[in-house]
């Protein structure tokens, strides 16, 4: 029996009404998040094209210039800058954060899948030295690494890396103790595969949603957490333009607003950016939320 265009029309918007607000594009904030990473990431990749101004060249006769139509986001008490600052400090931020994210997926989510396949004395071993990481509060854990490697950009990328990773481990261990009781996981091990073959076959793919949902809203903390060890001096070093090293010289001249106000802006969009997605994300892969949806 044929469809009349009435009805086809109404099943698509059943079938539409039924999906995700994420996915649907019922959630404007949603849409306005990945125009805005979308939209840093451009500017970020192609700043020469969308800057007159070298963001390092000091113009004295211009210094603590308000925004203008000659400098969009005014100047520093250097001249420099302001737009110029800005759009090359993405270049900083966003790729910081990314290896941040990504070196503590990698290994928090390695040591998190061991732990809680192998169980036993390894697992209480990982556990442990995990808890202990977990105990202390991620600025301060970096700051004292940053400290003891010394201030700089790759220092504070390294100290930011090096304990992001527990609450990766965490997670993915509880995700692994759910998965390998699952029948599938069962029928692996009756089959006789290899314990290495299932975890990284049939636990890990199983697993890895979730994980990368927890990665896509930790890139906007790493932003947050990179800007806040540059502020307090043990990331990027002046004249990096740098958004935390940035707000960092801005409030040394808080009644010129423009200072600090800008490159402080620039991480809220991204975070907030960042967090919408990562959150979105999340509620599409929840069965619970879309069932309450």
């Amino acid at each position: 029996m044929a469809v009349t265009p009435h009805v086809s029309h109404t099943l698509r918007s059943v079938r539409w009404a039924r999906l995700p607000p994420a996915l649907s594009g019922h959630s404007p904030l949603v849409f306005i998040s990945v125009v805005v990473v979308a939209a840093w990431i451009v500017l970020a990749a192609l700043a020469p094209v969308f800057t007159h101004a070298d963001p390092l060249a000091q113009d004295i006769a211009h210094r603590i210039q308000p925004p203008s139509l000659t400098h969009l986001f005014g100047t520093d008490q250097l001249g420099r800058d302001m737009f110029s600052r800005v759009i090359y400090g993405a270049r900083i931020s966003l790729p910081a954060a990314a290896i941040v994210v990504v070196v503590g997926f990698v290994v928090g989510t390695t040591l998190g899948a061991v732990a809680g396949f192998a169980g036993g004395v390894l697992d209480e071993l990982l556990m442990r030295i995990t808890d202990m990481v977990l105990a202390f509060p991620i600025i301060i854990l970096a700051m004292a690494v940053a400290a003891a490697l010394g201030a700089g950009l790759i220092h504070g990328v390294i100290a930011l890396a090096a304990i992001w990773w527990p609450q990766y481990a965490r997670v993915c261990r509880g995700l692994v103790l759910e998965l390998k009781s699952k029948e599938y996981v069962v029928a692996s091990r009756a089959a006789g595969r290899r314990p290495s073959s299932i975890l990284l076959r049939v636990v890990l793919p199983n697993a890895l949603p979730a994980l990368l949902v927890m990665a896509a809203i930790d890139v906007g903390r790493a932003i947050l957490n990179f800007a806040m060890l540059s502020f307090l001096g043990l990331g990027a070093k002046p004249p990096d333009p740098e958004w935390g090293s940035m707000v960092a010289s801005g409030a040394q001249v808080m009644d010129q607003w423009w200072v600090a106000a800008t490159p402080a802006l620039a991480i809220l969009s991204l975070v907030f950016a960042f967090n919408l997605a990562g959150d979105s994300i999340r509620d599409a892969m929840d069965p619970w939320l879309r069932g309450r949806r």
